[in-house]
């Protein structure tokens, strides 16, 4: 029975358990496991991890442990400068591009309400988005940890809290995505950019009380609504403002 010395660093320590969380622990094993395999089995997803050290030096996922080794992983890093050491994918995982899985459809329409691309179906499998993750480099956000253990993932990310308010609060903060927003250029439905349309095109659709109040018009092209500033606009003003104002 071989052992080694771990340390997970931040948000990667939500995964393990509470004893273990910010301290050095000792781990045991049998065999020749490689670092991901060990990291994955305590729980963390490797798509989250961006730095792994091995008594000081920076390895891959692929780095097999040996007895007695010192481990300490890092999460993905979004305002320190690591560029000298060895990172764990070709490029930066920062991305606005999201695709959500099933639980998560109210967290889709906020991060959309905020100008976000943001993919998102009630019947996406974890195949489908595994693909167009990886297809149209898109961080998975996802209330599995199944999904994100998939060797083929690259960017994803476990979303910690319950309530879709404090998901996207959570989104916004761990993605640094604070200065980034853009407000009601996407459709809630679909993710299409919305275009500005003249009322005159569109007079036919509008309620009476619509025509009378309203001046200003935009479209989707893809599944033909359409919004302006009424009052359901109103209040994602309000839960805009309330976001923003907690950073």
């Amino acid at each position: 029975m071989n052992k080694i010395y771990l340390r997970f660093y931040e948000e990667l320590n939500d995964h393990i358990p509470r004893e273990k969380r910010k301290i050095r622990f000792e781990h045991k094993f049998m065999g020749h496991p490689s670092v991901k395999d060990v990291i994955e089995s305590l729980g963390v997803p490797h798509c989250e991890v961006d730095m792994i050290l091995v008594n000081g030096n920076s390895v891959g996922f692929d780095y097999t442990l040996n007895d007695n080794d010192d481990v300490s992983v890092y999460p993905v890093f979004e305002s320190i400068d690591i560029l000298n050491v060895q990172h764990l994918r070709e490029k930066p995982l920062r991305s606005t591009k999201f695709i959500l899985d099933v639980h998560l459809g109210t967290l889709a329409k906020y991060l959309r309400m905020f100008g976000f691309d943001t993919l998102y179906q009630n019947n996406y499998n974890d195949h489908e988005i595994i693909n167009i993750s990886l297809t149209e480099s898109r961080t998975i956000l996802t209330k599995d940890k199944g999904i994100l253990k998939h060797n083929q993932v690259n960017r994803g990310y476990y979303i910690r809290n319950s309530n879709p308010e404090k998901q996207l609060v959570e989104i916004l903060d761990r993605f640094d995505l604070k200065n980034s927003f853009n407000e009601f250029t996407r459709c809630l439905v679909c993710n299409t950019v919305l275009i500005k349309i003249d009322k005159d095109k569109i007079a036919g659709r509008l309620p009476q009380k619509v025509k009378e109040r309203q001046s200003e018009f935009y479209f989707c092209n893809s599944c033909n609504k359409i919004y302006c500033p009424g009052s359901h606009y109103l209040k994602m003003k309000e839960l805009i403002n309330k976001v923003t104002n907690k950073f």
